[in-house]
């Protein structure tokens, strides 16, 4: 870089330095000040006007000026004016010309005080961004294409496009001043290194700042720190703030001139800076009519600049995409560029870029206007916003006030992330399994923002990037349904979704297996000859659990160890189908499936040679949960590799008995036996066989467990009865699967399940089995017996585990305090429970839990801690050391002279609990439910016991006269919970929890309910969270709690700030203390048996009320 030519044009004058020793200055910097110099004589003026020097050192002051007192504080002209103004810079200089090799610096020498001026031109880039050539990838306009261009390497010096684009931002402010504004001419001389920028509209006053006594245009264009946007009370959308703004372009300019006329006052201003700012010559003031403008010229200091032969192709380019969004962004004014007009608005702008992108990709004859989408800024004119599907990566075209942001900020993250989320919102209904986040999404998305902010903030004076949060816009610019929808219907959500399974393949292939011999895994048992040329020979059979696993141990050896291996599998395999990518590569089993057998990710096979194994075996229990693990395994196959479904006896299952019968004393030498691989089998068996059943003894094989190794060697030495190979796939059984397993098939399911006949099984006696079979003779058994378990009846409200823990409490007379934990185990004794009794235990538990949001009435006495609101219920003791016993109410409820009429169950020759008990109320209503099944869920809320009954005598006709009368509409209601809920919409309650301003302590609220079912622990937690916040300050200082297992109560400590705008937003909304509760998934068991949605709670009653007198009858009758 060349040496500045203004370096000696900025020494302080030699009289003003034993002044300023004499007065000692704080280091900070200090604008404006002057010190005393003697006065120079004035060159004769220039100007039209008469000119009377009368000693201030200003060129051209009205008469008027003489009179104004302190006349002798004025400055000088002395041809350098700001050669006289003190800054307290201090700064270390290093590398000083003047210094000598091998001689010592002194202090002073090394501290030297700066003017304003010299740190602006010895440090440039704090203010105007380096002054060193960079290369870029930038948008520029091209002159031969007539368009926008995105070029991959742009040369330019940062500072010098900087300094133009103060003098272009400053001429659009005026539009925000001023909407007469009707022009901005902007000329680009690359000859003569020259640039001039004009608009027209108010302009600036030509007269004397009665303060600092010299001419605004002189004061605005010519001192730093000097200007009009520093009153920050004051809302402003412009884009200078901070007082450098032009002046920068003239310190940076060999020349620099300012025209401007004020109309007002009649006169015209004319003045020129020379060499950085340091020389101004006199101020030519003239008398004009003409209407206001205002003209800056300047010729740029290239060599400064690293660039003495001026402006360049690529900088030009620069300066024209500049003058281009001004005429795209700047609405109402004709912009124009070396005397041509742009037409130009701000949609036209945006396709200037599409069409670019379209190019790019090949699609020359793509229509631009058809790929940019605007939105409709008419509810938020402050903000103009497009949208374009980008190239694969993120980009943006911003504009604040005119000041193109070109790293974007705050309000360009403001508009992204509503973009993003509404495109992850129609990416989740599409691609189910994704892993995607939003800064995934934001690489397929191109958008445009042209926005006005109250007083913007940024990262540096260069303006590149906007800080300002978004709640002190000013403004606020939600996205319309409109807008978001035509954004999905883009390419972007292809783009996106082709991306999302790029990657997901990248993900999945990282855990790909191979062939090889040897696999190093604790849980494995290989075969010996896997991963050899002999590993096609091979089966791998995976069992569920340990258990089983020495069960298969146990055959193998009767078998081939060389070909036979066994892997335990752990619970229920991941539904693959709608999981996202993160959740299958994270999951230990699929993984372990991949490098036992060898599979490779999106690899088709047509035979097995290329694996470690030839065939897959699944040996699971023969109860319903063991279908579902099979199924479970298949569906995995079917998403992740469905050509090995179509490889002839891949593919395999071991079926083991569910049910053993015998004569005889000894089971192991049985005078008759029979297994039964399906308990439909069994219980059809059975039914053939009443007059002879109580000659058989029978076992019943809850898991693969409670066979012994004796029962492994009978079942593996008879293959061609326990080994079932699955038929190839057809195209349409995959549909089967997607049916079965995927979320979107909901109501698919439905209809299957409605279209299930009682008394169907899979028949295990064929020697294959299609996936067809499968689904619809066994799986289906399991989402039947999966609803069953998990949904109420809506005569008792009870689900089967429920119902046996009252059968067996009503036969014992459970009346006396009994542990938990020893009364699960006489429940599972007493009714043929075939589950864990952990889970049994549970059932206990929840039956006598009388908490606020649990039971309305408690079938079960709770003694000891079964839970609390604080947490839910989850707080309940471990059943080793809670007792329980039936409640008062359980026999007035369920009436013991309905039992000989209720509808028995027996179970191996023993009577068990009856179908569904009859309660002299819907419990259904008292207590609710909840429940999520296959294809099915419901959601009933509490009522009150009171408003049930009395809708019942109303339906009798018993309230107010013998005729019998509506239902009246119940609103829901959890004992003990202070609040109300309030009807919002058809079948939807709001509950609000209670929250209020102390009156003597305005800055705290006090919060004495919650929402139902909102725990006391999780609120907590939510506020610990809110007062922990790293990304949003806290509005809560602290907090009190003295809360208890039944009550609520918090104080809360806020200041007045935030609890001015908490009560403007309103408490509830603030602490969020309001949940919606629907009464339209009211799904039971009827009294057929089948399960049924009520459309309304009177529905419920309705058919219990004709249940009920059913049952008063027979009662009446027995």
């Amino acid at each position: 870089m060349t040496k500045p030519k203004a370096k000696a044009a900025v020494k302080k004058p030699a009289a003003a330095k034993p002044k300023a020793k004499a007065v000692p200055k704080k280091m900070v910097q200090s604008t404006l000040k002057t010190t005393k110099a003697a006065p120079k004589k004035r060159a004769v003026p220039e100007s039209d006007e008469d000119d009377d020097d009368d000693g201030t050192g200003f060129s051209n002051t009205p008469p008027s000026a003489k009179k104004q007192k302190k006349a002798p504080a004025a400055k000088k002209s002395s041809g350098n004016p700001l050669a006289e103004i003190e800054n307290d810079s201090l700064m270390q200089i290093d590398g000083s010309p003047e210094e000598k090799p091998g001689k010592k610096k002194t202090a002073t020498e090394t501290y030297q005080k700066l003017t304003q001026l010299e740190h602006i031109i010895k440090r440039p880039d704090t203010y105007i961004g380096s002054v060193e050539r960079t290369e870029q990838q930038m948008w520029v306009f091209s002159k031969e294409t007539n368009q926008m261009e995105l070029r991959p390497k742009v040369g330019y010096v940062p500072g010098l496009y900087k300094i133009f684009d103060e003098i272009l931002v400053n001429a659009a402010d005026n539009k925000q001043r001023d909407t007469g504004m009707t022009y901005m001419k902007v000329t680009i001389d690359r000859a003569e290194g020259r640039i001039s920028v004009e608009n027209n509209g108010k302009g600036i006053p030509v007269e004397i700042h009665e303060k600092e006594n010299v001419w605004i245009p002189e004061l605005v264009f010519g001192h730093l720190l000097a200007g009009s946007n520093f009153d920050d009370e004051e809302k402003k959308t412009v884009g200078g703030r901070n007082g450098y703004g032009a002046k920068l372009c003239n310190v940076f300019s060999t020349e620099f001139t300012l025209e401007c006329q004020d109309s007002k006052n009649g006169k015209r201003y004319k003045q020129t800076w020379r060499d950085n700012m340091g020389k101004m010559d006199k101020a030519k003031i003239s008398s004009s009519k003409s209407s206001d403008f205002v003209r800056v010229t300047f010729k740029p200091d290239f060599e400064r600049f690293g660039m003495p032969d001026g402006i360049d192709d690529d900088l030009e380019s620069m300066l024209y995409r500049r003058v281009y969004d001004m005429a795209g962004t700047i609405k109402g004014i004709k912009v124009y560029l070396n005397d041509t007009l742009i037409k130009l608005n701000f949609k036209k702008y945006c396709e200037m870029y599409a069409k670019a992108i379209n190019q790019e990709r090949g699609e020359e004859g793509a229509d631009a206007a058809s790929t940019v989408i605007i939105e409709d800024s008419k509810d938020h004119p402050r903000w103009e916003i497009g949208f374009a599907v980008s190239d694969g990566s993120f980009q943006q075209v911003s504009f604040v006030n005119s000041i193109a942001t070109t790293s974007g900020g705050t309000h360009v993250n403001y508009i992204a992330d509503q973009i993003c989320d509404s495109l992850l919102k129609t990416l989740n209904k599409k691609k189910k399994g994704h892993s995607l986040k939003n800064n995934h999404i934001r690489n397929h998305i191109f958008i445009f923002i042209n926005c006005f902010i109250n007083n913007p903030a940024f990262n540096s004076q260069t303006k590149e990037q906007m800080t300002t949060k978004a709640s002190q816009f000013g403004s606020k610019c939600p996205l319309t349904e409109k807008f978001l929808k035509a954004i999905s219907q883009t390419d972007a959500i292809n783009n996106i979704i082709h991306f999302a399974e790029q990657k997901a393949d990248k993900m999945l292939a990282k855990s790909d297996g191979n062939k090889r011999s040897r696999i190093s895994n604790a849980k494995l048992v290989d075969a010996n000859l896997a991963g050899t040329k002999h590993g096609h020979e091979c089966t791998l059979i995976l069992t569920e659990g340990d258990s089983a696993k020495s069960l298969a141990v146990a055959g193998r050896a009767i078998l081939d160890p060389d070909r036979i291996g066994v892997f335990p599998l752990r619970g229920k395999m991941l539904n693959v189908r709608d999981a996202s990518i993160d959740q299958i590569t994270k999951n230990a089993e699929i993984q372990n499936i991949k490098q036992f057998l060898g599979l490779k990710h999106k690899q088709v096979y047509t035979d097995t040679k290329s694996l470690r194994y030839g065939h897959l075996m699944i040996m699971a229990d023969q109860d319903h949960d063991g279908s579902h693990i099979k199924g479970l395994l298949i569906n995995f196959l079917q998403v992740q590799y469905p050509s090995l479904l179509k490889i002839p006896d891949f593919f395999q299952e071991f079926i083991t008995p569910i049910v053993k019968v015998w004569q005889g004393p000894n089971p192991k030498k049985p005078i008759k036996s029979k297994s039964f691989f399906t308990q439909p089998q069994y219980h059809e068996w059975k039914a053939a066989n009443q007059a002879e059943i109580k000659r058989w003894q029978y076992k019943y094989y809850k898991g693969l467990g409670t066979s012994s190794n004796e029962d492994a060697q009978v079942y593996f030495k008879d293959l061609d009865k326990h080994l079932k190979e699955f038929e190839v796939m057809q195209p349409d059984e995959a549909d089967l699967f997607e049916l079965a397993f995927s979320k979107k098939k909901a109501d698919a399911r439905k209809e299957w399940l409605g279209s299930f006949v009682p008394g169907t099984y899979l028949d295990q006696s064929t020697k294959s089995i299609t996936y067809t079979d499968f689904i619809n003779k066994e799986l289906i058994l399991f989402s039947m017996a999966d609803n069953i378990r998990s949904i109420p009846s809506v005569i008792d409200g009870l689900k089967p585990g429920q119902r046996k823990v009252m059968y067996a409490c009503f036969k014992r007379n459970l009346v006396k305090d009994k542990k938990v934990i020893e009364l699960a185990g006489y429940v599972s004794e007493q009714t043929s429970y075939q589950h864990g009794e952990v889970s049994l235990q549970q059932t206990i538990i929840g039956l006598a839990q009388n908490f606020v949001g649990s039971n309305n009435i408690n079938c079960l006495e709770p003694s000891g801690n079964f839970g609390s609101r604080l947490a839910g219920g989850s707080d309940a003791a471990s059943a080793r050391y809670i007792h329980t016993r039936l409640s008062p109410f359980a026999r007035r409820v369920f009436h013991p002279l309905d039992e000989p009429n209720l509808e028995p169950q027996v179970e191996d020759g023993k009577r068990i609990e009856p179908k569904v008990y009859a309660p002299i109320i819907p419990m259904v209503l008292v207590n609710g439910a909840d429940g999520i099944g296959t294809g099915w869920s419901t959601s009933i809320p509490n009522y009150h016991p009171s408003d049930i009954i009395r809708n019942l005598k109303r339906r009798m006709g018993r309230m107010d006269g013998p005729e019998e009368k509506p239902f009246e509409t119940m609103m829901p209601w959890f004992r003990g919970w202070k609040g109300t809920p309030v009807a919002t919409e058809p079948n939807r309650y709001q509950f609000n929890g209670i929250a209020y301003q102390d009156e003597k302590k305005p800055n705290e609220v006090i919060i004495t309910e919650l929402p139902i079912r909102v725990w006391t622990d999780d609120f907590k937690a939510k506020l610990e969270d809110i007062i922990r916040a790293e990304k949003v300050p806290s509005f809560i200082k602290d907090y009190k709690e003295f809360n208890d297992h039944n009550s609520v109560h918090f104080e809360i400590q806020m200041d007045e700030k935030h609890m001015n705008s908490a009560l403007a937003e309103g408490l509830l909304d603030k602490f969020k203390l309001t949940r919606q509760i629907a009464t339209s998934n009211l799904v039971a068991f009827d009294t057929r048996g089948m399960i049924r949605k009520y459309d309304k709670v009177e529905d419920i009653l309705e058919e219990f009320y004709q249940y009920r007198l059913m049952m008063y009858k027979e009662r009446k009758v027995s």
